[in-house]
């Protein structure tokens, strides 16, 4: 048993069940082991949920940061981003709402460096937004309204988007690009 199988069986499970009512037997019980030896693995529920949460915003912030550093204008820029966001939720569904439900599950301590890294994904949004404003591509328009919006429309996928429904990942985010681009473009003839 190696602990990259339990990591993602606790996902599955804080994600089917919610982290409070899900139990160390549960995820013991999914990876075919006893409690006891649980606990040669992990230490603790705690340990296992800060490490989901970890490991989903390291791979957001590596995915997101190459964009938001690249030279591409920041309109190609915010399609980059939401394309690979969009992919990103719909392909670790399990991670992604783990990340966006149950981080308010974390003690106090450790919910802290949770969100110095949750800050550090957030800023790169912020960043391409920015850029965006200052070039004269978006709406001159508070860059943290924007990115809480632009974040909150992706986020909301976790609880309606389905596999294999009506549209694939690439499609949604070309439809939220736009909607979005369209807003925040200068020459857009709404006030």
């Amino acid at each position: 048993m190696q602990r990259e199988d339990i990591i993602l069986a606790a996902a599955q499970i804080f994600a089917e069940k919610g982290y409070h009512a899900a139990s160390m037997q549960d995820i013991a019980e999914s990876v075919q082991l006893q409690k006891g030896s649980l606990y040669h693995h992990i230490r603790s529920k705690q340990e296992v949920l800060l490490e989901i949460l970890d490991r989903a915003l390291d791979a957001l912030i590596a995915d997101l940061q190459p964009i938001a550093e690249s030279d591409l204008p920041p309109p190609a820029k915010l399609r980059a981003a939401m394309q690979t966001y969009i992919e990103r939720l719909t392909r670790n569904s399990d991670l992604a709402a783990v990340l966006l439900l149950e981080h308010r599950s974390l003690q106090p301590a450790l919910r802290k460096a949770h969100v110095a890294r949750r800050d550090r994904f957030e800023s790169l949004w912020r960043q391409i937004v920015r850029e965006g404003i200052q070039q004269g591509d978006f709406h001159p328009m508070d860059e943290s309204v924007v990115t809480f919006a632009l974040l909150g429309v992706q986020n909301w996928l976790i609880t309606w988007y389905q596999k294999g429904g009506r549209y694939q990942p690439d499609q949604l985010a070309k439809q939220f690009t736009q909607l979005f681009l369209t807003g925040l473009a200068r020459n857009s003839k709404s006030g």
